[in-house]
């Protein structure tokens, strides 16, 4: 019987005009997963077709003839464990410079009094607005005047400079949310403004930090512009500015490009699906209204 009145419990649930409600939400939802994911599935796919099946005139949505030589070109090439310890390390320092230089800023603005802060909150806004085109000739003569072209440093620093008024924007209304009462309670137990950051700001505030660190990490891994401007050399060049070798006069090898491809989605695709708790939670803890 609790079967049956469960059963009939869900009918009812259904039929009414909340529960019909929520499966069009659902439906919706469902479509337009499906509508944004079609073309990492397109991407994934081609991957392993052949190329007489990726040249071919009729279109199939999976692989007639499995292959993984797309792959094994890819990560057998010398060139690409050479772009990859390149865009490791270029992310890496971006993370770092962003964290090192966004952080501490978050922390003086949200937790002090500063005089014109509604100014340099509308200033990292507009900041985030500009493309990427506008910064590279005042970058670029700035970093030939202090000899850091050709370096790691040069893309990293430009990634930087937008990902830190992001940090700022993010995680400012954290440090704002964090009572003054846990400082004062800090200072009674002998801490000073450095200890009470580390020991009790950071580890309280840690969904959003690892918001940012993830953000921050992935604006470097994606770059490509700074990368091709700040580094002419092609050991230098990062796994984004090499896709183009699969191109020639003879042609395209698209399942190689694909595979290429996929192997620059899938870091970013499990950062996501592993740490969408914090991602999430992050940016909607963050955009508090003050």
């Amino acid at each position: 019987m609790s079967n049956e009145n469960a059963k009939s419990a869900r009918i009812a649930y259904l039929k009414s005009k909340e529960g019909r409600k929520n499966v069009l939400n659902c439906v919706i939802a469902v479509l337009i997963a499906i509508f944004f994911l079609f073309p990492i599935y397109w991407l994934i796919q081609m991957s392993f077709k052949t190329d007489l099946e990726s040249f071919g005139k009729l279109v199939t949505y999976y692989p007639h003839e499995f292959t993984i030589d797309p792959w094994l070109q890819n990560l057998q090439d010398k060139d690409f464990e050479t772009s990859l310890k390149n865009s490791v390390c270029i992310a890496t320092c971006a993370m770092c410079l962003s964290l090192l230089f966004g952080i501490p800023a978050a922390y003086g603005m949200g937790r002090y009094q500063v005089k014109g802060t509604k100014s340099f909150m509308l200033t990292f806004l507009v900041t985030q607005m500009l493309p990427a085109s506008v910064m590279l000739t005042p970058m670029y003569l700035i970093f030939s005047k202090v000899h850091l072209l050709g370096t790691y440093m040069a893309p990293a620093l430009a990634v930087s400079a937008g990902s830190v008024p992001f940090i700022v924007v993010t995680l400012r209304p954290y440090f704002k949310s964090i009572p003054v009462s846990l400082d004062e309670a800090a200072r009674i137990d002998g801490c000073n403004v450095y200890r009470s950051f580390f020991k009790i700001m950071i580890p309280t505030i840690k969904t959003g930090i690892i918001t940012v660190v993830v953000i921050a990490f992935l604006n470097g891994w994606n770059d490509l512009i700074y990368s091709m401007t700040f580094n002419v050399k092609a050991d230098m060049r990062p796994l984004t500015a090499n896709i183009h070798k699969f191109q020639s006069k003879y042609g395209t090898k698209w399942n190689c490009i694909m595979a290429y491809g996929a192997i620059l989605v899938i870091p970013v695709i499990l950062v996501f699906v592993f740490l969408q708790k914090y991602i999430v939670g992050g940016l909607t803890a963050g955009a508090v209204k003050e």
